[in-house]
């Protein structure tokens, strides 16, 4: 038999037989992840913040929270403020002025917020850093990024994200049929740092394997292999 004629059932064996991409679970249901609309907000370096004195009105301040997380205050010195609720922090400085006043009464109002940033990779137009503002799903991060590609898989979205003590974990979701208020738990809201990242479909991850490993190691055009036929 022609050695080109064998190149062409090689290639037809190859790619029948195309391992399929690997399946993700997910770690645990998207459905127990809370959205973004339903949690506290805590504060980041950058924001603004006003601390008032109920009965002290000379202590107030408004003061920007440092890129080390901390604010310094009169009385009070420096105090980690980042990762805090405004009720954590309100509370903490009420206890850390009862040692110099009696009955402080304090309040922690966030007046400006740095922007939060997530992360979107992989298949679509324009990957890298956003700026959310407010609550942001999925879905709503993928449009900001421009897009999704062509070559883009919605069924095995992953979000990897940083929970406690300083662990990632992966979310992985089913976004493709996110119209349907069935699969609304999918698109859950996001949180500041969360990494977003859309894989390839199948079908473009077999084209790559196929370009890669036969179209460009095959000494001869595949058609011509298949061609012999008609």
């Amino acid at each position: 038999m022609p050695s080109f004629i064998k190149t062409g059932f090689i290639c037809l064996f190859l790619t029948a037989c195309t391992p399929a991409v690997k399946q993700y679970s997910p770690v645990y249901p998207p459905a127990t992840q809370t959205p973004l609309s339903s949690q506290e907000y805590r504060i980041q370096s950058g924001d603004l913040l006003d601390i008032k004195f109920y009965y002290n009105p000379d202590l107030n301040e408004q003061i920007t929270v440092r890129p080390d997380g901390r604010i310094s205050l009169q009385l009070a010195g420096e105090i980690i403020t980042a990762g805090l609720t405004p009720l954590q922090l309100s509370n903490l400085l009420t206890s850390t002025y009862s040692r110099e006043l009696e009955n402080p009464e304090v309040t922690v109002i966030v007046r400006s917020f740095n922007s939060q940033r997530i992360y979107v990779d992989g298949e679509v137009n324009n990957p890298g850093m956003l700026s959310i503002v407010g609550p942001t799903t999925v879905r709503q991060a993928i449009s900001q990024a421009g897009g999704l590609k062509d070559t883009a898989s919605l069924d095995e979205v992953i979000v990897i994200r940083r929970i406690a003590d300083n662990k990632l974990t992966p979310i992985v979701l089913n976004l493709e049929n996110t119209m349907e208020s069935a699969y609304l738990d999918q698109d859950i809201g996001l949180l500041p740092f969360d990494i977003v990242h859309i894989p390839k479909s199948h079908i473009a991850n077999l084209n790559k394997w196929v370009d890669q490993y036969i179209r460009k190691n095959v000494p001869v055009p595949i058609g011509l292999g298949l061609n012999v036929f008609n």
